[in-house]
């Protein structure tokens, strides 16, 4: 059961820097210092996308944008990390 648990947080925690890697990723297209023209920029901002955007896109529903600033990252740490604590105390 423990192997199960451990596997399940560090799932967890390899989605929780994704989703870093993603909103580091999206501040660097905004700003310019990524140029989304370039095919390898482009993929590996696509692929990020992808993988991350699904469960941000459900958090936005519930927690839409405030002044143009997107708190759906952090919402999503903050169920990530209970999420975590929920799995600890199950030990």
């Amino acid at each position: 059961m423990d192997l199960i648990i451990d596997l399940l947080i560090e799932a967890l925690n390899i989605y929780l820097w994704l989703i870093i890697a993603s909103a580091v990723a999206s501040w660097l297209v905004a700003f310019g210092v990524l140029n989304m023209r370039n095919k390898w920029v482009y993929k590996a901002y696509n692929g990020l996308d992808q993988l991350v955007d699904p469960a941000l896109k459900y958090v936005r529903k519930v927690v839409p944008p405030a002044g143009g600033v997107d708190f759906s990252p952090m919402v999503m740490f903050f169920v990530i990390y209970v999420a975590e604590y929920f799995l600890n105390s199950l030990r």
